[in-house]
């Protein structure tokens, strides 16, 4: 009798304890996914296009070579492909949440990255000028160097290409907090804070950059 007794308290307790516990979690309110600036980071890194250019570097110098009273000049040109990439810098990318207003740190578009591709060489590369100068493996590697900073100077100079990345990464980041809204029955509203280089802010609303659109 008594060991039934105690298996009766036992289940009670068990129950009690049960019962206390889902009270418990069903008391905690769930918490509601909000847009995360990881997340974000994660989208400009995608966000990042490649544009392929197509040029000849020109090499000169004069007097690279002497034989008493005569001289040669050195002048040849490469004509290569390169490889420019062009986006936003996510570590500079921020985000502040206050109910359904959603503000968003945005830098300037840059150059990311910049390489000849040695894949597009050959050969027929290399075109020297008649009565040049012999050209070395080192006069090659400078002018390559040469070609690099030049590809860099016209992608950095192109204003659409870099406004063209940054919308594109906005884009990307708005329907991601869109999504994310509708996925958790919220309306948010995105307001971007522009960042340039010498540290000025100025901020536009979605809704502002789309009537600018129209």
């Amino acid at each position: 009798m008594k060991k039934i007794i105690a298996l009766a308290l036992a289940l009670a307790t068990c129950f009690l304890l049960t019962s206390c516990s889902q009270e418990n979690e069903s008391s905690v309110p769930e918490k509601i996914p909000e847009p995360e600036i990881t997340k974000m980071r994660s989208i400009c890194e995608l966000a990042t296009m490649e544009c392929y250019y197509h040029n000849v570097a020109k090499f000169y110098e004069e007097k690279a070579e002497s034989f008493l009273w005569f001289t040669k000049d050195k002048h040849f040109w490469i004509e290569y492909s390169g490889v420019v990439t062009i986006g936003i810098d996510a570590s500079l990318v921020n985000v502040m949440v206050e109910d359904e207003k959603v503000t968003i740190t945005m830098p300037p578009a840059k150059v990311l990255g910049c390489k000849v591709d040695e894949t597009t060489l050959n050969d027929r590369s290399v075109i020297v000028a008649n009565g040049s100068a012999a050209v070395t493996a080192e006069d090659q590697t400078a002018a390559f160097k040469e070609a690099q900073k030049e590809m860099q100077n016209v992608a950095s100079n192109d204003m659409m290409l870099l406004k063209n990345a940054q919308q594109r990464a906005q884009k990307l980041i708005e329907d991601y907090v869109v999504n994310l809204g509708e996925m958790v029955g919220k309306e948010y509203y995105v307001t971007w804070l522009y960042v340039t280089e010498d540290g000025a802010q100025s901020s536009v609303d979605s809704a502002q950059q789309t009537e600018s659109a129209v």
